[in-house]
């Protein structure tokens, strides 16, 4: 069975920084691509970032220069290490993946909580 699971959120004051880890298990065979997405209050779910089995990386305009994707093949994680972080910042946010039979990201967390506020 497919299961991802977010950790890492937490609160943190503007310029700080976070590094959220995302757990997937049950079909490392069959994953092509893992990403980030968020959503604050009020608004719709967004783009964050995201991974290739293969390593390559995308990122949203709002965030690149100031978040990393990563992953351990091995250890079956997604991580992302959000630098800078800003008020705007603040949101639910989610682990996906892709497996490779599918157009879009079919298996999603439960999601972490990120506050940046001071």
């Amino acid at each position: 069975q497919v299961q991802l699971v977010e950790s890492g959120g937490g609160s943190v004051q503007p310029g700080g920084s976070l590094k959220l880890s995302c757990s997937a298990s049950g079909f490392s065979s069959t994953r092509c691509e893992m990403g980030w997405y968020r959503q604050a209050p009020g608004k719709e779910r967004e783009f964050v970032s995201s991974i290739t089995r293969g390593g390559s990386t995308s990122y949203a305009v709002s965030v690149k220069g100031r978040f990393t994707i990563s992953q351990d093949n091995a250890k079956e994680t997604l991580y992302l290490q959000m630098n800078s972080l800003k008020p705007e910042d603040t949101a639910v946010y989610y682990c996906a993946a892709r497996t490779c039979t599918s157009a879009k990201y079919n298996a999603w967390g439960e999601g972490t909580l990120v506050t940046v506020s001071s």
